[in-house]
């Protein structure tokens, strides 16, 4: 099945720890608990930012929409029904994309409203949140003839997939394959970013966004399920592959000029937007389950996140209140959704500031007029967000996925496992050793346990000719150079570990008490050694020495 996931925040404490201190609602605080989190944001505002508009303080539209952004601060913001000035009441038409876009830097940086006689600007993002911006915006030229949908993001927007662009009004036009009947997003088109992503974060980001057609009827839900099949058919066979390294391996995709590599491994795709259907009580399968699960629940085979399973989808609560409506009806049309393997969610939530218990009002809703009516000011919507934190495997707890400790060189992964060696305990023949006097070749074995903690650990050597004496030999270092009879493998910087007598059958054993080592030496879990047995050959002519091959183990704690 799907993954929905919910956080009912109004049974959580009172958050007071100093790591905490951004996310602590009941104190006025809506930040993320952590930066390594994601927060993206959708909110339908209802034709509040359109060129018309009064950008000026006071308790307006337009005032409480840039205030509560400025609450919630995300690092990506999904705007649907921008730019309808008839819609808003003051103004006709639907504002051009350059229109938009001007509109869009008034409400987020102030400035002269160049829609009003070149009059101040005094109410915007910056003024209640100095030093938050996004700064890279992208209108969408497609459109229903009333209104347009807008990305926003803190980050540049780059390729990812080498097709030569990084935005998209709509997904490129499907012929019909698998789930999909092929078509386009629907009315409204399903918009796409690529962006580019800080070192800090561990992948890049695909960020979708709709506003899908709106109504009761049932062609209003066949309009938005076959747009939301085609979007989940793009996710899954362009942007992923179909599991593959090969986007579009059905030929399906009229993307032009044709990407030309699947995204990797650590970059999400995550959708949101009005999706105009209440997903927990329609009772049948709707957009956000399309999107979410594609064709089958469960399942490894068709789903929409990048391994093929099932991706998430929120189920967003406010944090006082523990309704899930996003929409002044009482319904919830607003949703995110995210790739679940490479992404998990933090948190999530849902603005109503109706809802806010006491005075607790954060401090950018200090000066509006009426701070609890800010919400059904702004919007007949309310903002839903979700915090994200990338999910990969992190073995050494470093903050860095592992295989990216492995490409980058800071772990070795001496088995070639995909798992840093530090992070796992195992025993591994690197070097070859040369015949000796009994024709054959000694070898080198560990037996006992690999882990510090149990310090019960042996080195054994077989094939060595009986009778004679050796030395078991250890180091941190490697190297592969002519030594007596044979080849050194380890080294420099080599300790014995002491002497052991061969036996009638060619065998030597030593234990080895992790407490009594050499001078100078220390095993410790996550370390890495390697040994070697240096054994007389009195048969063997030249200098009489020869040695086994090598060993490299990693201990575990």
């Amino acid at each position: 099945m799907k993954t929905i996931q919910a956080c009912a925040f109004l049974a959580l404490p009172f958050l007071a720890a100093p790591a905490l201190a951004q996310w602590n609602p009941p104190a006025g605080q809506w930040g993320k608990q952590s930066g390594a989190d994601l927060r993206v944001m959708t909110w339908n505002v209802q034709d509040g930012i359109c060129s018309t508009n009064q950008k000026v303080e006071g308790a307006n539209n337009w005032c409480a929409l840039a205030r509560i952004v400025a609450v919630l601060k995300p690092d990506v913001l999904l705007l649907e029904e921008c730019g309808d000035n008839s819609g808003n009441g003051t103004g006709s038409n639907i504002d051009t994309v350059v229109q938009l876009t001007t509109t869009i830097g008034n409400f987020l940086h102030g400035g002269n409203d160049s829609f009003h006689g070149n009059t101040p600007v005094t109410s915007y993002v910056q003024l209640y949140a100095p030093g938050y911006d996004l700064p890279y915006v992208f209108v969408n030229s497609t459109n229903d003839g009333f209104n347009r949908n807008v990305i926003l993001s803190r980050y540049p927007f780059s390729d990812l997939n080498g097709d030569g662009q990084s935005l998209m009004g709509d997904i490129p036009t499907v012929t019909a394959s698998q789930w999909a009947p092929g078509g386009n997003g629907g009315i409204r088109g399903f918009m796409f970013a690529e962006i580019d992503l800080p070192a800090s974060y561990p992948g890049d980001l695909v960020l979708g966004c709709a506003h899908l057609k709106a109504g009761s009827q049932s062609s209003d839900h066949a309009q938005r399920v076959t747009a939301a099949e085609n979007v989940s058919y793009v996710m899954r066979y362009w942007w992923n592959g179909n599991g593959t390294a090969l986007p579009d391996p059905l030929n399906k995709i009229a993307d032009n000029p044709p990407a030309t590599s699947v995204l990797d491994a650590h970059t999400p795709i995550v959708i949101g937007g009005d999706w105009n259907e209440d997903e927990f009580t329609n009772g049948t399968k709707g957009p956000a389950d399309w999107l979410s699960m594609a064709q089958t629940s469960g399942g490894t085979s068709d789903g929409t996140d990048a391994d093929g399973t099932d991706a998430s989808y929120e189920h967003a609560l406010d944090f006082f209140s523990g309704s899930d409506a996003t929409h002044v009806t009482g319904s919830k049309y607003d949703y995110l959704c995210w790739q679940d393997s490479i992404v998990t969610q933090h948190l999530s939530a849902v603005f109503e500031s109706n809802s806010i218990l006491g005075n607790f009002f954060p401090p950018e809703l200090a000066g509006y007029a009426a701070p609890a009516s800010a919400s059904a000011t702004a919007s007949d919507h309310r903002p839903v967000f979700v915090d994200l934190l990338w999910s990969f495997a992190d073995c050494n707890n470093n903050g860095q996925p592992d295989d990216l400790d492995i490409s980058g060189g800071s772990s070795h992964d001496a088995n070639g496992d995909g798992i840093p060696d530090e992070c796992q305990c195992f025993g591994q023949d690197y070097c070859s050793s040369l015949p000796n006097s009994t024709g054959q070749t000694a070898g080198l074995v560990e037996s006992g346990s690999l882990s510090v903690a149990a310090n019960n650990f042996f080195l054994g050597a077989y094939g060595a000719p009986p009778g004679v004496s050796g030395i078991f030999l250890a180091s941190q270092n490697v190297q592969n150079i002519p030594f007596g009879n044979g080849r050194l493998c380890i080294g420099p910087s080599i300790y014995r570990l002491g002497v052991a007598p061969v036996d009638a059958f060619g065998a030597a054993i030593r234990p080895i008490d992790f407490n009594s080592l050499p001078s100078g030496m220390t095993i410790a879990g996550g370390w890495t050694w390697q040994f070697q047995f240096w054994f007389r050959d009195s048969a063997g002519g030249g200098t009489h020495t020869n040695l086994s091959n090598a060993r490299r183990v990693a201990f575990c704690p």
